[in-house]
């Protein structure tokens, strides 16, 4: 019998666990455009979407498409967090690279002050890569799970 409860206790604990989780994401978008002519940011949406209610489903039988708007996509309430630019006249700027550094640990540190954990971390490059190579960001997404 004894068993049997502690059986119970521990599927039950690993049943909340597992349903209690909840996920957010929070992008910084840093610039590698020359000249410091690009906008660095760190951003947080203040609000939740349901992605059910812009998605369709398409089939050969049945071609359903969700009426939603795009404009209804789009968060309006969200944080901005400036950073610095990679570049400045001058060319790569170390100094603004530890800047960026320092406050994206220090949001980092604030989420896991608030009981979020850092689950995940993926980044990506975007260049143009052609001649003068004129455009570029570099995207980070931190997923947090609580």
């Amino acid at each position: 019998m004894k068993k049997i409860l502690i059986i119970l206790f521990v599927c039950l604990t690993a049943t909340f666990e597992m349903t209690a989780q909840q996920y957010k994401v929070i992008t910084s978008v840093e610039s590698i455009v020359p000249n410091g002519m690009g906008r660095s940011r760190i951003i947080n949406a203040m609000e939740d979407k349901d992605y059910k209610e812009y998605t369709s489903v398409q089939t050969e039988e049945d071609n359903t498409r969700n009426k939603s708007k795009r404009a209804d996509i789009r968060v309006k309430n969200f944080e901005e967090t400036k950073l610095l630019n990679f570049f400045n006249l001058g060319g790569i700027r170390f100094q603004n690279i530890a800047a960026n550094d320092a406050l994206i640990s220090s949001m980092i540190n604030d989420m896991i002050a608030n009981g979020w954990e850092l689950a995940f971390v993926t980044s990506a490059v975007e260049s143009e890569g052609g001649k003068g190579d004129g455009q570029g960001i570099f995207i980070t997404r931190y997923i947090f799970r609580k």
